[in-house]
């Protein structure tokens, strides 16, 4: 698991791809270098004037290239600065993490970082002694324009993430990639239910522990090496925990029991669980969709006051929720390829989904009724692709949702309103609205 966390940093991080384009400047500058030195004073002759520029001229141009480029990385990296704020201040600061990982962001500083680059390694090797025409004065124009072509295309693509629509649709797209990934078909074995009598007995061995050797949040666990490891060395674990939870330096992450002779010594954690300074996306979907609720709540502030906003967070969060009841099912044993219990590790409900999705919104949102509508309408949505248990908890949920309206009071239009989607949704939940949810 080194490397995934090696992929996450890489993956949140400025430096990386300017690194590398970096290098890859220095090499084409050197190949350019060994074209003007050895190939150039050969052929002159063959290549038009239009490709060949002398030292002083090139000397003039490099100066002046050096001055653009300085100025578009300048604006660029303003740029990214106001961006950085306006996401901390006005949306989310969880929300950041997508804006660094996007990779036209990271492509431009690389560009820029190549162009420079360029530009300054061959303004050094221009000597004033060696006054032969130059072929690299004209790459370096080619590589110019495409810096100031990359520079447009962050403009515009800056402009839209900073419309907080196309931000709620990015998240809401990548957290429905992340849905289909936690419950696409896997190479062992998951399963609600197992022998009870079987978990006893293995209960009542010898149960020994492994440790989180640092404090962090839970980023990911790799299903298929630990099932693995725990079958090739006769064991079943139990994990204590759900990815996204915050865990202690020294806190029980796993419970294991050998069930036969044991090949290995008790293996790091580090080769079957990241665990980090920050929440991510890699597995835990509750995260992706806590970033639209913390811009829903931001819309909802005194200082923002923008409920359309907070609405259309709402109708995002049900079409995932949505997603989410079409592929969900409960998974607590794990077994590998044999059919051997190997893992048993309790995975969120989607009670907890729910409550997690819209219980601070229903806090911020109680006073305004168009927020408490748009969440029963998209929860009555929910229920429709849902199947029965689902929908009897999503029914229980909007019940404790209408719990922070002040039915009694509202006027006569906002409660007709209120009142027809929560009929609708009790019609087809097959439930009856309780007497202090009807009115008149």
């Amino acid at each position: 698991m080194n490397k995934t966390k090696f992929r996450i940093s890489v993956r949140d991080s400025f430096w990386f791809l300017p690194i590398v384009y970096g290098l890859c400047s220095m090499g084409a500058a050197g190949a350019v270098t060994a074209l003007d030195v050895w190939l150039v004073p050969s052929v002159s002759s063959s290549i038009p004037d239009i490709f060949l520029t002398g030292q002083s001229i090139a000397k003039q141009l490099y100066a002046a290239l050096i001055t653009a480029m300085l100025t578009m990385t300048t604006v660029s990296f303003s740029t990214i600065m106001v961006m950085l704020t306006t996401y901390s201040s006005q949306f989310s600061p969880r929300a950041l993490e997508d804006f660094m990982q996007s990779k036209i962001t990271q492509h431009v500083l690389g560009v820029y970082t190549f162009g420079f680059i360029f530009v300054v390694i061959n303004l050094w090797l221009l000597t004033e002694t060696n006054q032969q025409d130059l072929l690299s004065p004209f790459f370096t124009v080619i590589i110019t324009i495409i810096t100031l072509a990359f520079f447009i295309l962050f403009i515009h693509f800056s402009a839209r993430w900073a419309q907080v629509n196309f931000l709620i649709g990015v998240i809401r797209n990548k957290t429905l990639e992340l849905i289909k990934e936690t419950f696409a078909e896997r190479t062992y074995g998951q399963h609600q239910h197992w022998d009870h009598s079987q978990v006893q007995n293995i209960r009542e061995k010898d149960r020994k522990t492994i440790h989180a050797r640092h404090s962090g949040y839970v980023q990911q666990v790799n299903y298929n090496y630990l099932i693995k490891w725990a079958s090739a060395n006769n064991m079943v674990l139990e994990a204590t925990f759900q990815v996204g939870d915050y865990v202690p330096e020294g806190l029980p992450v796993f419970y294991f029991w050998d069930v036969g002779d044991r090949k290995d010594n008790v293996a790091k954690h580090d080769d079957f669980l990241v665990i980090g300074g920050e929440r991510t996306d890699l597995q835990d979907i509750g995260f992706s969709i806590q970033k639209l609720v913390e811009i829903a709540v931001k819309a909802l502030s005194t200082g923002m006051n923008d409920p359309n906003t907070a609405i259309n967070c709402i109708h995002r969060i049900g079409s995932l929720l949505s997603e989410l009841a079409g592929n969900y099912y409960p998974v607590t044993y794990f077994s590998d390829n044999h059919g051997d219990l190997r893992l048993m590790m309790e995975q969120k409900n989607f009670r907890d989904y729910l409550f997690k999705s819209f219980y601070q919104i229903k806090h911020y949102g109680k006073d305004d009724i168009s927020v408490i509508y748009s969440i029963i309408d998209t929860l009555y949505k929910v229920t429709v692709v849902s199947e029965a248990s689902i929908q009897k908890e999503v029914w229980n949920f909007a019940k404790y949702i209408l719990e922070a309206v002040d039915i009694e009071n509202l006027s006569s239009l906002d409660y007709q309103h209120l009142k027809s989607i929560t009929e609708k949704f009790a019609d087809f939940c097959g439930e009856e609205l309780d007497w202090e949810y009807s009115k008149g």
